[in-house]
């Protein structure tokens, strides 16, 4: 019998941020760096312990709106062409998708590479923008002007240099006059390039000391799969199709409520590793090289990696992570066989494959929800797909394409909505 589920907020967000800086190794623990850069100026400033953590928070998430890895590379320019962009789109994922446990994270986001302009950054078309923003503009810029290549106390001097010439221009004055007291400790540097990153945010205690249950897992999952679906409008409802079916699928195989539940959240998570995949090969209009389909295949390994470190969510991350495993042991990317697949990971498995096929792709169009059966059905003849969760699907086929569809109409509006507020 599963117990009620209580996940650690803080865990999900490092866990997810680490994840958005998997898609190149110049990328790596960008987002943690500035969260850690940010939140010691902000307690420097003499900012409240929990304005703090929200810096620290929209901090980890800063780049959710680049979508594609030029845009993420893009970011890595000291001077960024049209940065609004990027950060209107985060904005808009976490005000659209009622993400409300941490309600200032996403207007400081929005505003994160506002220029001071010798005071009129201080508000945008009217509003006042949060010193969190001009925080994290200033610690995101410290990051990427960090060499990691050399060492960094011989870099310190050079980079305050770098930013004092452009206080009042670019940066808030007191903003970097808190950098400039901050950057004479050497600590300030060495927290700034250590490799043991969790160790120093632990320490400093400015993580959310939130823990959600079920509804509220549900809720940033959801947001979570919006990130991450959102890079491709091929992609954009496809995590909302697999929940919904991979939920009445496990209902109909006698899960119980807070199953199903779980089955819901497994659903929104379980294309998580698709956080390390470039958008270019997620969306190449043509069908995958051997070399692009093997870079494709590590996602399902990267999301049981991100996953695994969130304690409390062992089984849902093996229902989401395994979906590309398969009974005859010929999936990936751990070829787990037969009865060595949970139950859970085999309802997964063939609602991803029921709801992909029925989805456009930039090299083909989706196929009718009737072919889409005769796939699964094929599939499970040739022991690739559970026989048993397919006859399910055989026989309440008519109520799990309806489900589908609905689900991914909603999500289509949701995105729709969004994408039009981008443009």
């Amino acid at each position: 019998m599963i117990g009620n589920i209580r996940i650690k907020l803080s865990d999900l967000i490092l866990s997810f941020s680490k994840a958005l800086d998997f898609i190149n190794p110049a990328m790596m623990s960008h987002h943690i760096r500035v969260a850690i850069i940010a939140s010691e100026i902000a307690r420097h400033y003499g900012m409240p312990h929990n304005e703090v953590a929200n810096i620290f928070v929209a901090s980890t998430l800063h780049d959710i709106g680049a979508f594609s890895l030029k845009d993420r590379l893009t970011t890595l320019d000291f001077e960024i062409k049209n940065p609004q962009s990027h950060a209107e789109k985060g904005y808009l994922i976490l005000k659209n998708t009622g993400f409300d446990l941490l309600p200032d994270v996403a207007k400081i986001i929005r505003y994160h590479h506002m220029p001071w302009a010798d005071g009129r950054g201080a508000y945008f078309e009217g509003e006042e923008v949060h010193i969190g923003s001009h925080i994290i503009h200033l610690s995101d810029r410290i990051e990427v002007l960090i060499d990691r290549q050399k060492y960094i106390l011989n870099q310190g001097r050079e980079i305050s240099d770098i930013i004092k010439a452009k206080a009042g221009s670019m940066f808030m004055p007191d903003v970097v006059k808190a950098f400039e007291e901050l950057s004479q400790k050497e600590y300030f540097w060495l927290d700034a390039a250590s490799p043991e990153v969790d160790q120093i945010i632990y320490d400093r205690n400015v993580l959310p000391d939130v823990e959600l249950n079920a509804e509220g897992l549900l809720k940033t999952a959801r947001l979570f799969s919006h990130i991450i679906d959102y890079r491709s409008r091929f992609t954009a409802v496809h995590s909302a199709g697999v929940s919904a079916v991979a939920a009445l699928l496990a209902q109909m195989a006698g899960f119980s409520d807070l199953e199903c539940e779980m089955m819901r959240i497994a659903g929104y998570l379980h294309d998580i590793g698709k956080l390390a995949i470039s958008s270019e090969i997620i969306e190449k209009p043509a069908r995958l090289s051997d070399e692009e389909f093997n870079v494709m295949k590590s996602h399902v390994y990267h999301s049981y990696r991100i996953l695994e470190a969130i304690s409390g969510l062992e089984i849902i991350n093996t229902w989401a992570s395994f979906h590309h495993e398969r009974m005859d042991g010929g999936g990936y990317p751990f070829h787990i066989r037969g009865n060595e697949l949970p139950i859970g990971s085999r309802i997964m498995a063939v609602a991803d494959v029921f709801t992909a096929i029925t989805e456009d792709r930039p090299y083909r169009k989706g196929m009718s929800g009737e072919n889409a059966l005769k796939v699964i059905e094929d599939m499970a003849k040739n022991n690739s797909l559970d026989k048993s969760i397919v006859d399910l699907a055989s026989t309440y086929f008519r109520h799990l394409d309806y489900v589908r569809i609905e689900a991914q109409l909603r999500a289509g509006e949701e995105y729709a909505a969004v994408k039009g507020l981008m443009e």
